[in-house]
């Protein structure tokens, strides 16, 4: 039996998503809870692979199982051995051929700040503290920039190995919220740090050192150097994926 799991969890203390050697990851996290539950050694696939510090609300995962626990309330028991920064929020019976990365149609991730004078304990976890709001409508009007299929070479970290930097952004807003502002992402799929770059680039446009029109050379030249700094993980959440 397949299942399909909604995951939620707090990445300051992971190495990221991905099982490895040295250091404490989401993924080996969850397959541990799942060998206690069930007895079973499985690998789970999720839809992406989140970085170290990064968050999620809606990290998706398949795996196998021959557990007899109801799909629909696998998701409850599993809470019982995960750790506290892990939580699992959804589960249910998939169709055998579903493959959490490979179905995977949008990702949505967000970005926040908070704008205070004095950091925040109680924010640095989650959000990048500024001291002055910048110029939402600025940032907004540069945030369309990236919208649509694109060459995004200029926004992925340097010496990426893909086959191709080319991907599909469907929206990218930029929000106001009750302690500063968010930016959400939502696309097809992304290179290594692009959110984090994205949001630098609008966060440098925002506060006028870059405009747009260095968003534009940006993408022409498909140079990082002309694109904003890499932000700090995090700010960063996996919000949603759609299927």
């Amino acid at each position: 039996m397949r299942i399909k799991l909604v995951l939620a969890y707090d990445g300051t203390d992971f190495c990221g998503w991905q099982t490895q050697k040295n250091g404490k990851s989401v993924q080996s996290a969850v397959e541990a809870a799942i060998k206690s539950l069930t007895g079973e050694c499985v690998k789970v696939v999720a839809s992406g692979r989140t970085d170290a510090g990064v968050h999620a609300e809606g990290q998706t995962l398949h795996f196998d199982t021959d557990s007899t626990i109801p799909p629909e309330n696998f998701y409850k028991a599993l809470n019982v051995y995960l750790p506290p920064e892990i939580r699992a929020v959804k589960s249910e019976r998939a169709a055998e051929n579903f493959n959490a990365r490979k179905s995977a149609k949008k990702k949505t991730y967000e970005y926040n700040f908070y704008v205070a004078e004095v950091e925040n304990p109680l924010k640095e976890r989650y959000a990048l503290n500024i001291r002055e709001l910048p110029d939402i409508r600025k940032m907004q009007r540069a945030a369309n920039l990236f919208v649509g299929e694109k060459d995004f070479k200029a926004f992925c970290a340097t010496g990426s190995s893909v086959q191709t930097t080319v991907r599909t952004i469907y929206k990218v807003k930029v929000a106001k919220t009750e302690s500063g502002f968010k930016i959400a992402v939502t696309g097809g799929g992304f290179l290594y740090n692009m959110v984090r770059i994205i949001a630098g680039t609008l966060l440098s446009v925002g506060q006028n050192k870059l405009t747009e029109a260095d968003v534009i050379t940006a993408f022409t030249a498909g140079d990082r150097k002309y694109a904003g700094k890499t932000l700090p993980a995090k700010g960063l959440t996996l919000k949603s994926v759609r299927y």
